[in-house]
């Protein structure tokens, strides 16, 4: 298997890379189209509409494919958002699971040294309870939701921004994601990305956005990554 070597910071994307969270977001947009008399969303909908932000979602779900409605932005649309995001926080996210491992594999990381950080492009406003409630917020050093930045992923904005807080090169940080926006915002930013097969990608492979490392498991990705020589004498 690939190694990358030298990483000091691992940030992750959240939704279809940490987290199966189609089930609550389904009923989220579900029930918001509906309350507007529009069709309403089914999970395998979702899962092909994730990934770019909830504008953007509600918009799929209102145009009822992958390209967003021409009323994106529209005051129709911002009602529809709106009541979106208060079906998805009433759901209380109970049907979310993190996927396999995940939980021992980010514990892993961490008590091996390194910096772990959450970029996604979810509203900031749901992801610190979704963390905890899951029990993985306290391996997170940087928390960065969809509307941190005035720019998501793919835009690198927020990886910039964490290279520089950390006084890192961007072959030091590893970008881990299942979307085609987690890789293209890691070469937008000169870093290295792994692409985990199981997840949301608009219903094509990841293979196909030429990640550095491709993953079936997230438990693999222990055997990707190599700790830089600081840490190398560390007992």
């Amino acid at each position: 298997m690939t190694t990358i070597e030298g990483i000091e910071l691992i940030a992750f994307d959240l939704d279809g890379t940490l987290l199966d969270s189609v089930p609550d977001l389904a009923i989220g947009l579900d029930k918001a189209l509906r309350a507007f008399d529009l069709p309403g969303a089914s999970v395998e909908q979702v899962k092909t509409w994730i990934g770019n932000g909830a504008d953007i979602l509600v918009a799929r779900g209102m145009s009822q494919s992958l390209t967003p409605s021409e009323d994106m932005g529209s005051p129709l649309h911002a009602q529809i958002r709106a009541r979106f995001d208060a079906e998805y926080e009433a759901t209380g996210h109970t049907g979310s699971e993190l996927y396999s491992a995940v939980k021992e594999t980010l514990a892993e990381l961490h008590q091996r040294g390194y910096k772990i950080a959450l970029v996604t492009n979810k509203p900031s406003q749901f992801v610190p309870h979704v963390l905890a409630q899951q029990g993985i917020d306290v391996f997170f050093a940087d928390v960065i939701g969809g509307d941190t930045f005035p720019e998501k992923k793919p835009n690198p904005m927020a990886l910039n921004w964490l290279l520089e807080k950390h006084g890192l090169q961007p072959n030091q940080m590893l970008m881990v994601g299942d979307s085609k926006n987690d890789i293209l915002a890691a070469r937008n930013a000169g870093c290295p990305s792994v692409g985990l097969t199981y997840g949301y990608n608009h219903g094509e492979p990841i293979s196909h956005s030429e990640p550095n490392v491709v993953l079936d498991h997230f438990s693999q990705l222990l055997d990707v990554v190599k700790l830089g020589d600081k840490y190398a004498t560390v007992e």
